[in-house]
């Protein structure tokens, strides 16, 4: 069962819920009884009443009605006086209701139930009753209700031995545990030390009156009930332990107040020593402060910087040895009256007031000064220690500016003044006029270093340096010299650029020369390339557009003879103006290899092979035009003999397929055909030798024509093998009539059916039209027959069959049958009436040849009569017709 407050959140959850079917155990209900009615009555013994049956007792809800007011303290509304039964169910609601309204969510307990005296439902509406206003409501460290007094009844007995409280049910067997709850509180009553373990009926008994007489605790349990009982009921355990712990709550209380008293007086006395340590501290930390500030303030300079540096080694002693405890006495400070602070108002008492001048704010306001000293010490320490620095520093700098800028210009002024652009080339005046950008550069970039000099001499004068005359008189040169470095920089300047401009043009010249030269260079010895170059051609237009490159090539000569005359001419130029100005040139021109005696000696060369280009190109254009009569002369005769034998391969494919006349009819006008082809054979001769011609002239493709000599000879050959094949397959189809009795209108059939499944007409079924064949005739075929049919109509598994194998198969299946009988009833009478045949019977009557054909087909006989050389004849049928056939 679970009890609920008003919003609906679980205040109580019992270890083990009420449930109606453990009251079925009789010494669990009978325990819950006597319980239940003994904690009823001693609340009801205040109203002048009690009750003697639970169940029966509080149908007519005004008992319970009492009960409620009595424990509550509470008036209820007034109960219905009347003996019926709606009055009964109305006065047992208005308890109900009254028990909802104290958050308690009664569930599976109607009004009903209880009017009509349920044991089981009364029972568990006591114990709501019970849970609800004597133990809920039970409080030990944070812990409540159930919980809670478990809690304290094993803080209770902790000390005593032979007790551990761990539930409401076997941990109160032995009686010990009540025993030690009423010795706790009132030792007076109970001798403990008397008591046994394994006494159990004495000690609850003894309990049990000791708290009734002397506690007014109701005896609410039978020491029998609980010793004989493997697990006495949880209920009545608490219940009865409920009425203990509010019997003890006033000592309790007592013993919280004394505890309370002297938690407040440790609070009180801590707080207190915390005041006398925070005054100590305050005043040795602002003594030190004191003490220290004036060392800071002093600002006596010194003169010399070692001096100077012992002052900020004094000072950053202090920052690291002297001031870092000081810092963290003064966060301890104020820690501590931190603390102080939040103790004192924690325990209602009023705030700390440290003695005057000795508050955190003073103390944070002369640790202000302090570092507000410190500060400026540190600043003035820094700044005369920097002053020093720099007067030496500027020397220094002086000194090592001046002597950097005075070894660069040594040799300077000789370097400018010397002519070595006179003699120089074009590639050498720029290098030097690159050099001399250089030098310009590092002149400009020295300005710098100049200005700094004198600016730090300006300022060694003006700070009062004791060496300033020197300094003076040195800086002095230096800015003499580096006027007359910069008037000779621009003199050599002027002189190399008009070096310069002359030599461009010289080399511009050059320039153009090399420009024009190399690409005409490169056409005339491309021109020589292909005027020697070897041509070969197979067509007569191949040759005419050679011949037609040849005449546009001799076009643009003029133009290129104007253009070689031009590059001599920039040549002559160049020539001119060394002459005119003379201009020394070293070397040949940079840019190119060519000269004009190459160039003449290569114009002339292209002038000789023109010509003899034209002679070559004669002689091969008249080859190539015997080759085109050579292509037409064959192309002619093979356009001629391709489409005739194809027309033939046409006519001798219907001639074997179509049924006009009888086979000897087909045969002769096949014979016919095969004379007539091979009289046309002087034709293919004829083409033979036109073929050789070509073949002489290295003529490897033919434009007048789709037939090479190969395709004519291949079709040539399947031409006559197919005359040669047809012609026999009507020789075989004329012994097979004649062999097996065929009539013409049979074959005539047989040709019909075949024609009429080679739904291709190529004189060949596949083996699907063969198969529609054989079940047009009405064959029952099933996989296995028809592999078996095409063993033998497609032996060498091509997969078609050709009209012989078809008639062959056909005429077979006509007259195997009867062959077969006649050959068994043959070898049957040479047998006589035994099961086999002897070798040497079929020796003796039959030829040689035959006889050994039997024998080799023949099985040896294995039956029961078998003697030596035995054969069974039967296999030979097997042998030669096959299983289906016997």
């Amino acid at each position: 069962m679970e009890l609920y407050d008003e919003d609906d959140t679980i205040y109580m959850q019992q270890e083990d819920d009420w449930d109606r079917d453990l009251l079925l155990d009789p010494a669990w209900e009978k325990q819950q009884r006597k319980t239940f009615t003994a904690w009823c009555n001693s609340h009801l013994r205040k109203a002048g009443t009690q009750i003697e049956n639970i169940e029966e007792d509080f149908r007519d809800g005004l008992k319970l009605m009492l009960l409620l007011e009595v424990i509550s303290g509470e008036r209820l509304a007034k109960p219905e006086r009347g003996k019926m039964r709606v009055h009964k169910i109305s006065n047992v609601n208005k308890a109900l209701d009254f028990i909802a309204s104290k958050g308690v969510k009664l569930v599976s307990i109607g009004a009903e139930e209880i009017v009509d005296g349920n044991a089981k439902m009364t029972l568990g509406m006591i114990w709501t009753i019970i849970l609800r206003f004597a133990i809920q409501d039970i409080s030990v460290e944070e812990t409540s209700a159930k919980e809670g007094l478990l809690l304290w009844c094993q803080r209770k007995t902790a000390p005593y031995k032979n007790v551990n409280i761990q539930n409401f049910h076997i941990s109160w067997k032995d009686g010990l545990g009540f025993c030690a709850l009423i010795h706790r509180h009132r030792p007076e009553l109970i001798d403990y030390g008397k008591l046994r373990k394994d006494d159990p009926m004495t000690n609850l008994n003894t309990a049990f009156d000791v708290a009734e007489k002397y506690l007014d605790i109701p005896k609410m349990l039978d020491a029998e009930d609980i010793v004989g009982t493997a697990r006495p009921d949880e209920k009545a355990i608490m219940t009865y332990v409920s009425s203990f712990y509010h019997a003890f709550s006033g000592a309790q209380k007592a013993e919280t107040a004394a505890n309370r008293i002297c938690k407040v007086l440790a609070v009180n006395q801590e707080n207190e020593q915390l005041m006398e340590d925070y005054e100590k501290l305050a005043s040795d930390l602002l003594e030190w402060i004191r003490r220290t500030i004036p060392w800071l303030e002093n600002r006596a300079p010194e003169n010399t910087m070692q001096a100077m540096q012992q002052k900020l080694e004094d000072f950053r002693d202090y920052r690291r040895q002297h001031k870092p405890p000081k810092v963290q006495e003064k966060c301890q400070l104020e820690i501590n009256f931190n603390t102080l602070q939040t103790k004192l108002r924690l325990s209602n008492r009023p705030a700390f007031m440290p003695s005057e001048g000795k508050m955190v704010s003073d103390i944070s306001n002369a640790w202000g000064s302090l570092e507000g000293a410190e500060k400026g010490y540190e600043e003035w320490l820094l700044n005369e220690i920097r002053r020093l620095e720099r007067l030496d520093h500027l020397a220094e700098k002086f000194r090592q500016k001046a002597a950097i800028h005075e070894a660069w210009t040594e040799g300077k002024e000789e370097m400018l003044q010397h002519k070595d652009y006179e003699s120089a080339s074009l590639s050498e005046i720029k290098a030097l006029l690159k050099k001399h950008e250089a030098f310009e550069s590092d002149l400009a970039a020295h300005q710098d270093r100049v200005e700094q000099i004198a600016a730090i001499a300006q300022e060694l004068n003006e700070l009062d340096y004791y060496d300033s005359p020197s300094v003076n008189a040195r800086c002095q040169r230096i800015c003499d010299q580096w006027d007359a470095l910069g008037a000779l920089t621009q003199k050599r300047s002027e002189a190399l650029q008009r070096t310069e401009k002359l030599l461009e043009t010289i080399d511009q010249l050059y320039l153009e020369f090399a420009k024009r030269a190399a690409p005409f260079n490169n056409w005339m010895e491309g021109a020589m390339e292909d005027l020697q170059d070897s041509f070969i051609v197979h067509t007569i237009e191949e040759i005419q557009g050679l011949s037609t490159a040849h005449e546009q090539f001799k076009a643009t000569l003029p133009e290129a003879d104007k253009e070689r005359q031009a590059i001599l001419g920039i040549q002559n130029e160049i020539t001119k103006i060394v002459q005119t100005y003379h201009v020394n040139i070293a070397g040949t021109n940079p840019y190119t290899t060519i000269n004009p005696q190459e160039i003449n000696a290569k114009w002339d060369k292209v002038r000789q092979l023109v010509p003899q280009r034209d002679q070559a190109l004669m002689e091969e254009h008249a080859r190539q035009q015997n080759n085109e009569r050579l292509r037409k002369q064959f192309a002619g005769q093979a356009n001629v003999i391709g489409p005739w034998i194809q027309t033939k391969m046409e006519e001798i494919g219907r001639i074997s397929i179509e049924m006009h006349g009888t086979l000897e009819d087909q045969l002769t006008h096949l014979r016919q055909y095969e004379k007539s082809i091979v009289n046309y054979k002087p034709k293919i001769d004829q083409l033979e030798g036109d073929h050789q011609l070509i073949q002489e002239a290295l003529i490897f493709d033919n434009k007048h024509t789709n037939y090479t000599m190969e395709h004519i000879r291949v079709g040539w050959e399947q031409l006559l093998t197919t005359i040669a094949r047809t012609i026999n397959e009507i020789e075989n189809q004329i012994l097979t009539r004649d062999a097996k009795g065929i009539s013409q209108e049979q074959m005539n059939e047989f040709r019909a059916s075949f024609n009429h499944f080679d739904r291709k007409r190529t004189g060949l079924m596949d083996a699907e039209d063969f198969r529609a064949c054989l079940i047009s005739m009405g064959y029952n075929l099933g996989e296995a027959e028809f592999s078996r049919i095409m063993s033998i109509v497609d032996p060498n598994r091509m997969g078609v069959i050709t009209f012989q194998a078809f008639i062959d198969f056909m005429s077979r299946e006509t007259a195997d049958t009867d062959t077969a009988d006649q050959v068994m009833a043959s070898f049957k009478v040479l047998a006589g009436d035994k099961n086999y045949i002897l070798a040497d019977e079929l020796r003796r009557e039959l030829p040689p040849d035959q006889a050994e054909y039997c024998i080799a087909r023949m099985a040896p006989y294995t039956g029961p009569d078998a003697v030596p050389g035995a054969l069974d004849y039967m296999s030979f049928s097997t042998a030669l017709y096959g299983e289906s056939d016997l």
